[in-house]
């Protein structure tokens, strides 16, 4: 038995149209295709790929984050370990993001075990891919004191198989951020794998709500926000008080969902915010390009620069350009003391500087405000 979908109530539905409403509005960019919306996309999938992350202690820099979604080398100071868990999550999200395409695509029990396997292939000793076939725990502020015991080790295969049979065809009806938020619950209740639940919860998450193809995944996770230290904590309890200590699943859900839309109702307004940031910058970045008369391509490399580094591998392949313009356009952007550069040879990257982080620093003013509280009228 899994732990069964709370019926939904006034408030609920009025944060769930909230939610709704908040996606609209961001369709409407996204459909509309501007120029900066591949990098958006990149830099929200580099935050929640660094947020999941983070969450299990496995820390890299925004910066960092960037490099691995983009394919470029990580700096020298992430350790072999961490880097292959961050390509691994990486992999499993890029696959993610595939789906909604994929018109042959059902859930099934090897397509959690092979996102499973790359997630955690880094650590052959945790199974990758494979049930554990012993207990399980999830240690809290007592190590002596489990905060979480999962199920005996064969209840795991049956309540997988009833896991999967819900993802194809249960709760149809439920809109799918309450179906992706069971999902997540459920899996990481059963903790089927030595290691990793957590964050397959959270990939399981993304993957339901790509499936149902309102936004892209990039746009409609809510790994950044977890991976926030306060957030983080916020998360531990919410599980917490809706598991109760061992695997019950007749307990009331509805805790877990409350905290799962309260998640996507901020996460939603982060990501507008971050699209009205980018509005106004690249306007911005337009008029001080034109002033020194730099070609309209360059804002998309100062764009970059402002969102954390300018790479000029990257800033080639977005407008692709040849190697050797790649090369002028950034220099000049240096002359014009728009950038300044960072590092040598294949870690130099370009950071935002004089007009150009100006700009930056006004449009963020303009869209900073606090976060409105979604059960909170």
């Amino acid at each position: 038995m899994l732990l069964q979908t709370p019926k939904l109530d006034a408030d609920d539905l009025r944060v769930l149209a909230e939610i709704a409403q908040l996606q609209s509005d961001l369709q409407l960019h996204v459909r509309a295709r501007p120029h900066w919306t591949g990098q958006l996309r990149r830099e929200l999938f580099a935050a929640a790929l660094q947020g999941s992350n983070t969450i299990e202690q496995i820390t890299v820099s925004m910066a960092d984050a960037r490099a691995a979604v983009e394919g470029q080398t990580l700096s020298a100071d992430v350790d072999e370990g961490t880097q292959q868990a961050i390509l691994g999550y990486r992999d499993a999200m890029t696959f993610v993001q595939q789906t909604p395409q994929m018109a042959n695509f059902s859930y099934g029990e090897m397509l959690l075990a092979a996102l499973h396997f790359m997630i955690v292939k880094y650590n052959p000793g945790k199974w990758p891919g494979r049930y554990r076939v012993g207990g399980i725990y999830v240690t809290g502020s007592d190590p002596l004191e489990p905060a979480y015991t999962g199920p005996d080790a064969d209840r795991v295969p049956g309540l997988m198989g009833e896991l999967v049979e819900w993802l194809n065809d249960g709760d149809q009806d439920q809109p799918a951020l309450v179906r992706a938020a069971m999902a997540h619950l459920n899996l990481v209740c059963i903790h089927p794998w030595r290691d990793g639940n957590g964050r397959m919860g959270r990939c399981l998450h993304t993957l339901v709500l790509a499936r149902d193809g309102v936004l892209a995944p990039e746009f409609s996770s809510i790994e950044q926000w977890l991976g926030d230290k306060v957030h983080t904590v916020q998360y531990y309890q919410a599980l917490q008080d809706t598991q109760g200590g061992f695997y019950q699943p007749e307990r009331d859900a509805r805790p877990w969902l409350r905290f799962a839309l309260t998640a996507h109702h901020k996460q939603a307004q982060l990501v507008q915010r971050r699209v009205d940031y980018t509005v106004r910058l690249w306007r911005e970045l337009e008029a001080v390009a034109a002033e020194r008369g730099l070609p309209e391509r360059v804002v998309s490399a100062l764009y970059a620069a402002a969102l954390g580094e300018l790479r000029r591998a990257t800033y080639q392949g977005d407008e692709e350009l040849s190697r050797d313009q790649a090369i002028r356009d950034v220099q000049a952007l240096v002359k014009n003391g728009l950038v300044r550069p960072k590092g040598n040879a294949v870690t130099r990257v370009y950071l935002i500087d004089g007009a150009a982080r100006e700009a930056h620093l006004a449009a963020m003013d303009a869209v900073r405000k606090p976060m409105r509280e979604p059960y909170r009228r």
